[in-house]
């Protein structure tokens, strides 16, 4: 096809309202749907702004009407002419320019297009691996493209917020050196030092506090960042960070802080007020009341501690968990009343597939309960479990017994329960803060200690004079933001006392020369007046996932891999040639 001239848009598809009507304009946009309804045609032109309908009527313009018929779906074409208010039968509702249509006296293809292995429609239902083959004819779905759209409006606004509070936007390397106690790095072989690698880094950590020691005081970055783990819904193996770092700061200021920002976020981009502060809990109550420390608080389910029922159980199962420290603990399954069998068999397979070797239910039935244990448990029980709990006729009730092993099991049935029993939330977007996390978790495939957060996160004030003689009770300056279930962020104040630095190194195994190898550069550094400081880093992608209504972040990111790790668009991971391996000293498998 012979290109032609074409002329350079006036204005955007999506922009035309009322107010228009009566002004010439030019469009440039792709062909979202064409129709001929008896000799006149209509046209949805689309770009990025929106879409809007064009009229090709041959008693208006000959010409373009019958280039209009040679138009088929996605060529994209500049049109001229004139707005005008569209018939009170013809008016669309659904769209924000449904009130008008343009009457078109020129019309030019730029370009013609394939028919598209899918329809360029807002929800298709088109196989994902499709959609990633041909990611750049799927970004031009409106949900997906205003995804993008959003995403680009939440960075920017947070640039504006932070830099209106005096951070300073720094970048950091992005070939770095390998360090423990976090993913898989992915490493990139050097060229110039055989036999040597840089590391992508899993987050700028080590070289924001490096900015804090050089005294800028207020750093933030959006940051790429890179881990070689196990993907899933939340999960990439590249991601972008909201990365930040401050000086002489203690976590109420940074929890402050963060909740202005959210609230101008949301302010700004989904003209959505945010009541802040943000409720807070710490990790033990978390922990207690929701079995996770990710809580969905959009739900008033919460996990009940109920030992002091079955102290003296004669239910084996119970009576054994207690004597073995644990606890007996359930949750009420609101929402559902007098189930049949096949709901409760579906709770089971579903404790089940989180690890659970069975399941405790019961519903209440008159002054008594309906459950495979009933007859272990003694009247003075059954009728303290209904008290405690509250349980009205035809609820049911689940229960587990253990130690923090259950913890899991809990949390799972809890939104296993509430997201197909409960009724739909009332608040949209839920915030809580949890605060307060061990500084140390027990490996016990190693037989060592590790950092709950990383090896730098500063134990709390108070938990200083155990911290050697009971290591797991000691609590950190460490802070999560979680929305309605999902963490976004997590940070803490950092170590800055090279002396409790080594003591923290020594609990997790790491010796002094091991030190100096993983972490030289930072020791030797602090040992330069380092400031006390601390940050947090955000998740980007699951930030703008949850305000979009999205259900993965690959619904956010432009170009994302598949859960293989692979890029269905370029082909990577792909073989290198022969050369480049001899180049870098490496050998083919």
């Amino acid at each position: 096809m012979k290109e032609e001239h074409w002329s350079k848009r006036t204005h955007y598809c999506g922009t035309m309202r009322r107010e228009d009507i009566g002004r010439e304009v030019i469009l440039n946009g792709w062909v979202q749907r064409r129709r001929d309804h008896g000799g006149v045609i209509f046209i949805d032109i689309r770009d990025v702004t929106g879409l809007v309908q064009v009229v090709f009527n041959p008693e208006i313009s000959k010409e373009a009407h019958e280039t209009a018929g040679d138009v088929r779906g996605e060529y994209v074409l500049s049109c001229r002419g004139v707005v005008r208010g569209r018939p009170e039968e013809s008016i669309n509702p659904k769209l924000p320019t449904g009130e008008v249509e343009v009457m078109a006296d020129e019309l030019t293809i730029i370009s013609a297009s394939l028919t598209p292995p899918f329809e360029i429609e807002e929800d298709s239902d088109v196989d994902e691996a499709l959609r990633l083959r041909y990611r750049y004819l799927d970004i031009r779905r409106p949900d997906l493209r205003d995804s993008l759209i959003m995403r680009s409006r939440v960075t920017g606004e947070v640039r504006s917020f932070l830099s209106s509070r005096g951070f300073l936007e720094i970048e950091t390397p992005v070939l770095t050196k390998s360090t423990p106690e976090g993913a898989r790095d992915f490493v990139v072989p050097s060229r110039l030092q055989p036999g040597k690698f840089y590391a992508l880094p899993q987050s700028p950590q080590i070289l924001k506090q490096l900015l804090m020691v050089a005294g800028l005081d207020r750093y933030y970055q959006i940051a790429r960042c890179f881990r070689d783990e196990d993907m899933r819904a939340d999960r990439q193996l590249e991601f972008t960070q909201i990365d930040l770092e401050m000086s002489f700061v203690q976590p109420e200021d940074i929890i402050s802080l963060m909740d202005e920002m959210f609230a101008h976020l949301f302010r700004e981009t989904l003209d959505i007020e945010l009541e802040i502060p943000f409720p807070r809990m710490t990790w033990h109550e978390a922990m207690d009341r929701y079995a996770t420390d990710r809580p969905d608080t959009r739900f008033a389910t919460e996990i009940m501690d109920l030992s002091g029922i079955f102290t003296t159980s004669g239910f084996k199962v119970f009576r054994s968990a207690l004597d073995g420290g644990g606890r007996v603990r359930g949750l009420r399954v609101e929402g559902l009343s007098a189930p049949p069998r096949r709901e409760l068999d579906g709770m089971v397979e579903e404790a089940q597939r989180l690890g659970a070797s069975g399941l405790v239910w019961a519903v209440r039935e008159g002054e008594g309960l309906r459950s495979p244990v009933a007859k272990f448990l003694s009247e003075g029980e059954i009728s303290d479990l209904v008290k405690e709990v509250g349980l009205a006729e035809g609820e049911v009730i689940i229960l587990a017994a253990g130690g923090r092993e259950t913890d899991p099991i809990l949390a799972g049935m809890r939104d296993y329960c509430t997201r197909r029993y409960s009724p739909a939330p009332g608040k949209r977007f839920s915030f809580v803060w949890v605060t307060d996390f061990p500084l140390f978790d027990w490996d016990e495939e190693e037989k060592r200690y590790k950092s709950n957060h990383h090896p730098f996160t500063s134990p709390s004030r108070d938990s200083l004079d155990y911290l050697e003689e009971r290591p797991l009770e000691v609590t950190s300056d460490s802070y999560d933001m979680v929305l309605n279930g999902i963490e976004l962020g997590g940070g803490s104040i950092r170590i800055h006392d090279p002396g409790l630095q080594d003591r923290v190194f020594r609990l997790l195994g790491l010796s002094q020369q091991e030190a100096q190898e993983k972490f030289g550069f930072l020791l030797e550094a602090f040992n330069y007046g380092p400031p006390p400081h601390g940050g947090i880093a955000y998740g980007l992608d699951r930030i703008v996932m949850l305000m979009a209504g999205r259900e993965s972040i690959r619904d956010v990111i432009a170009f994302p891999k598949t859960q293989s790790g692979a890029d269905l668009l370029s082909g990577a991971p792909d073989a290198i040639y022969p050369d480049q391996l001899k180049e870098l000293r490496l050998r083919p498998i």
